[in-house]
């Protein structure tokens, strides 16, 4: 039973079923009832402590002093805003964020799973797909060799890498050539083709008598005034010494002897470079019939006037130097010139050959011909 509930008292039984009463003890004072309803007053006893289990007097409970207000609960500010806090001095604020845990069993099994895999012949260094912060175990021994060999150019790419540097090194060298032949042999051989004129000139001034030229000598001027082309001419068709010098070379040694111009019968025959090295013969495949052609001498001009063109022959066909070349259309003897030169451009495979038959012999100290003066 309930001591202090009002309905269930002791006295309100009849007095067989009454509970004997307790031993009589110092009431505690009961509390009266405050602003709360549900509060009633208690009254609380309390057995003494046998001696055996605590020799200490009994205890007793402090008097209560009976509340006069309403129960209110402690005031405790919080700041219960949505705005930023700053941080105070010596602490992080009230909303610091806890850390997370480390990753779970799941979590190290998968990692440690993925560095074996790596291990046995997957990327040593390739962290795992699952776990993209792991870090990466180190490589062994025999795995850094294996990764510093992978890391190494193959045969089959240095290989390839010399071939390619060896064709630039190639077209480089080609492009060098080509400049050379197609400009600075020009430049160089017009710059000795004047001092050989001069050299002509100046000799004739000095009145030195005609007679036998050496090899290499410059003794004549040629003028092809519709091609503005002024040339000295040497004995000889020796390359370096004549050709290649941007001179006119004759046609002077053995077999191939021509005459001189200031013969009365016979073919003068000359050759010259149509590409490169001057060029002095680069365009007379564009003579016509007619044209004029005119060779200076100590004594002398011989006027020469353009009559065929052979465009293509082979270079042994001495024939085109003859006294009376066949194919030139000439009759019989008389006083030619033969002009000699490569074809096609820039090739040295066939010969294109240019006749002309003198028209005209004019002493120097009548003054130039008709066909310098137009």
């Amino acid at each position: 039973m309930t001591a202090g509930s009002p309905w269930f008292r002791a006295t309100n039984l009849p007095e067989d079923e009454q509970e004997p009463a307790p031993p009589q003890t110092e009431a505690i004072p009961e509390y009266e009832e405050t602003a709360y309803p549900y509060q009633q007053q208690y009254a609380y006893e309390y057995e003494p402590i046998p001696e055996a289990v605590a020799p200490q007097e009994a205890y007793q409970a402090p008097e209560a002093v009976p509340s006069q207000e309403p129960y209110e609960a402690p005031y405790e500010p919080r700041d219960e805003t949505m705005a930023l806090r700053a941080m105070e001095p010596g602490g992080a604020p009230e909303t610091a964020v806890t850390p997370l845990p480390g990753p779970g069993r799941a979590e190290r099994r998968r990692a440690a799973k993925g560095k074996g895999k790596g291990r046995r012949g997957g990327s040593p260094s390739a962290p795992d797909s699952e776990t993209p912060d792991a870090p990466a175990a180190p490589m062994s021994r025999v795995e850094a060799r294996r990764a510093a060999r992978a890391a190494r150019d193959s045969v089959g790419v240095v290989a390839s890498r010399v071939v390619g540097e060896l064709f630039i090194t190639f077209g480089v060298v080609m492009l060098l050539f080509v400049t050379y032949q197609l400009w600075w042999t020009n430049v160089r051989a017009d710059q000795q083709a004047n001092q050989a004129k001069g050299q002509i000139e100046d000799s004739w001034n000095k009145g030195r008598a005609p007679g036998a030229f050496e090899p290499g000598q410059g003794f004549a001027i040629m003028y092809i005034p519709k091609l503005d082309v002024v040339v000295p001419v040497a004995e000889g068709i020796n390359k370096p010494k004549v050709l290649d010098r941007g001179m006119v070379g004759h046609y002077s040694e053995g077999s191939l002897k021509t005459a001189m111009p200031a013969d009365k019968q016979g073919n003068f025959a000359v050759a010259g470079h149509r590409n490169t090295h001057g060029e002095p013969f680069r365009y007379i495949n564009q003579l016509e019939p007619g044209d004029p052609i005119v060779v200076e001498t100590q004594d002398a001009y011989y006027t020469y006037e353009m009559a065929s063109i052979l465009p293509q022959t082979a270079p042994s066909n001495v024939s085109v130097i003859d006294p009376v070349p066949k194919q030139s259309g000439f009759k019989g003897p008389g006083r030619y010139i033969t002009l000699t030169t490569c074809t096609p451009e820039f090739t040295s495979t066939y010969r294109m050959i240019v006749w002309g038959k003198m028209v005209e012999e004019r002493p120097r100290s009548k003054g130039k011909p008709d066909a310098l003066l137009g």
